[in-house]
């Protein structure tokens, strides 16, 4: 029932999904709430800040901070379990549905987590000791960050001792650097690993280990946003996923579904990114 309450849906704070009702298998809510406001972009850093909306079931390859300063999201775990919250960290890598409150708005950052600021926030996961993989877990481990509106006092909120030394192997570095010239290709991870002298299950290890990610996650992560970037720049949505490496539009779109829950026109149409500035994530 749109508008009604967590509990009245079903899926209240710490509840499950009724039978039948999995994630996967529900149309959109009627009246569903949509992202609407503006982006803003660095090296490693993607904010948007605005009225937040649902998302259907996706995982994308940045650490994701909702910090709310209006209404609420409801986080549904893959195992189904539902957590009301107004601040959460939800790792790289971890499949997740967002159910909006008409009312919700705030932040959402996405951070590289090759990034000072992705490792701080997934530092903060594990000092948890919860399984990252629970939307309780997501919802506990942004509890100090609770206030917060603006990605500056994020990021300075995050630069803390949790974090570790804020370097990475040289090889990953430099395969991070290398990937943007080579993503109009099959990118494979050995070619990439031939180029900083690993071989493709060391250079795999590394990315594990570091970004707590599989290579091919974060090979389709830098395609999408590299496409996105050309699109938002005016380019077409073909020519776009052509030169980012996807096989076709409709591949780009199920990517972009995947990783975000939402299609490339509505991610674009959400956000009032002026063309020209930096993609959140180069290389």
């Amino acid at each position: 029932m749109r508008g009604a309450s967590p509990a009245a849906r079903g899926d209240r704070c710490g509840g499950r999904y009724p039978s039948g009702g999995h994630p996967d298998e529900r149309a959109a809510r009627p009246g569903t709430p949509q992202w609407l406001g503006a982006a803003s972009a660095s090296a490693g850093l993607f904010a948007f800040t605005g009225r937040i909306g649902d998302a259907a079931p996706h995982a994308h390859a940045a650490v994701q901070v909702l910090l709310l300063t209006t209404g609420s999201v409801t986080l549904i775990d893959p195992a189904g379990d539902a957590h009301e919250a107004r601040a959460a960290i939800i790792p790289a890598g971890a499949r997740h549905e967002l159910r909006a409150s008409p009312d919700a708005g705030g932040l959402a950052a996405y951070l590289d987590p090759a990034g000072c600021a992705g490792r701080a926030a997934h530092a903060r996961l594990r000092q948890e000791g919860h399984d990252p993989a629970s939307a309780r877990a997501w919802r506990d481990a942004a509890r100090a960050l609770a206030g917060i509106g603006t990605l500056a006092d994020l990021v300075a909120a995050l630069e803390t001792p949790l974090a570790g030394p804020d370097t990475l192997p040289e090889p990953l570095r430099h395969a991070l650097a290398l990937a943007p010239q080579l993503i109009d290709g099959p990118l494979l991870l050995k070619e990439l690993a031939g180029h900083v002298g690993l071989s493709a299950s060391r250079l795999g290890h590394l990315f594990a280990e570091h970004l707590h990610l599989p290579y091919p996650t974060w090979r389709r992560w830098a395609r999408l946003l590299h496409a996105l970037e050309s699109v938002r720049a005016g380019v077409s949505l073909t020519t776009a996923a052509h030169a980012a490496g996807f096989t076709d539009s409709a591949h780009l779109t199920r990517t972009c579904r995947a990783m975000f829950g939402i299609t490339p026109s509505t991610a674009l149409a959400a956000t009032r990114l002026p063309p020209g500035r930096p993609g959140p994530f180069p290389g």
